[in-house]
């Protein structure tokens, strides 16, 4: 399954967060969100296709969030699991670890936020930059 939005870059993204990555719908960001990589989501996980979260709640599931810039891109891969509700309204969390939440798309994901280039971070503190982020995920 594939699913497409957007967000948009902006200038509170430091990007350092070694264990999570975060795409949110809010246009408002503190310097505290060392996590955020990209802000004014489009969707929030609640807005996720049906058959993505049915996906997703399984624990055979992979997943793959790429995110776009020009032609600069950053992949990570994880992996879906029993328990993920995917019901936040604007925040959607990428992680390390196991840890489920309301906020959580997917887990042992192979990437951070402290993972992405320096150079791409700079495009992500871009409030003029639109991020195209692309969802798949496979049983």
């Amino acid at each position: 399954m594939n699913f497409k939005f957007y967000a948009r870059g902006h200038p509170a993204v430091s990007s350092t967060h070694p264990t999570t990555l975060e795409l949110t719908r809010d246009t408002d960001l503190g310097k505290n969100g060392d996590c955020i990589v990209a802000a004014g989501c489009s969707v929030g996980l609640v807005d996720l296709p049906e058959p993505m979260k049915n996906a997703l709640s399984s624990g055979a599931c992979r997943a793959r969030l790429t995110l776009t810039v020009g032609i600069h891109q950053f992949v990570v891969e994880g992996r879906g699991a029993h328990g993920l509700t995917l019901s936040h309204p604007s925040d959607i969390v990428v992680r390390k670890s196991g840890f489920i939440s309301d906020r959580t798309l997917m887990v042992h994901a192979d990437r951070a936020a402290a993972d992405i280039p320096r150079s791409f971070v700079e495009l992500l503190q871009d409030p003029n930059r639109k991020v195209l982020v692309e969802l798949v995920t496979e049983i």
